[in-house]
């Protein structure tokens, strides 16, 4: 495989809704947060680790080419492309084993894959939004079903909405590499918009829209926004 160029997508990440990325502490203090956001050990500001940026992308991906269907909940690698026998979906597969990598590695003989396309950064505060407030503290209940009352009260830190990302992906062309790697990318970007990101996400945090992204050194224009 020959190395073209390594573009950059670069682009903002706005928070609609409080996000909470958990910081995964596993000591707890009487009377303080049951559950912090993952913070910089230097700036102890939060931020977004690519890692779970690349993760929540690639398995709304892995549901919307519809490839669970193969692997009842594992993560898809090339193993399962034997199984696969319509040709779009296993184009779609080998996109997105190219994008995200594949686990099998090189035990899978698929030479057609090849190395890792993307590679995430973790997102730090815009300087835009640094002097905002950057936590905020929510009382998240369960609901007893016989007498409808609020029980078991828990306080999960959030990052709060309108506070902005800066977000930064480095991408990889190689020859043969065509315009469905960054157009699944682009989708996996939306759909992202369109779910959320971190915990708790079906009681409303996590939303985020991606803004103000550019191609670097693509040679190409891209819109403002995804829509």
């Amino acid at each position: 495989m020959k190395l073209n160029s390594i573009k950059q997508l670069k682009g903002t990440i706005v928070l609609k809704t409080g996000l909470h990325i958990g910081s995964g502490d596993t000591e707890m203090h009487i009377g303080g947060t049951d559950s912090q956001v993952v913070k910089h050990p230097k700036t102890l500001q939060p931020y977004i680790p690519g890692s779970s940026l690349k993760g929540k992308i690639r398995s709304l991906l892995e549901l919307y080419f519809g490839l669970t269907n193969f692997t009842l909940g594992k993560v898809f690698t090339s193993k399962y492309l034997k199984d696969i026998q319509d040709d779009k979906t296993k184009k779609d597969a080998v996109s997105l084993l190219q994008l995200f990598g594949d686990s099998a590695g090189a035990d899978s003989g698929n030479v057609e894959i090849g190395q890792t396309r993307l590679s995430f950064s973790d997102c730090y505060v815009n300087d835009e939004t640094k002097d905002y407030v950057l936590s905020e503290i929510k009382s998240e209940n369960s609901i007893n079903r016989r007498n409808s009352k609020a029980e078991s009260p828990r306080f999960i830190e959030r990052v709060p909405e309108g506070v902005k990302f800066d977000f930064v992906v480095s991408i990889k062309d190689f020859d043969g590499d065509g315009g469905n790697l960054l157009a699944a990318f682009y989708k996996g970007l939306k759909l992202l918009e369109l779910d959320a990101l971190g915990g708790s996400g079906s009681r409303g945090y996590g939303k985020i829209k991606f803004e103000n992204l550019n191609l670097v050194g693509a040679g190409v224009s891209l819109p403002e926004n995804l829509d």
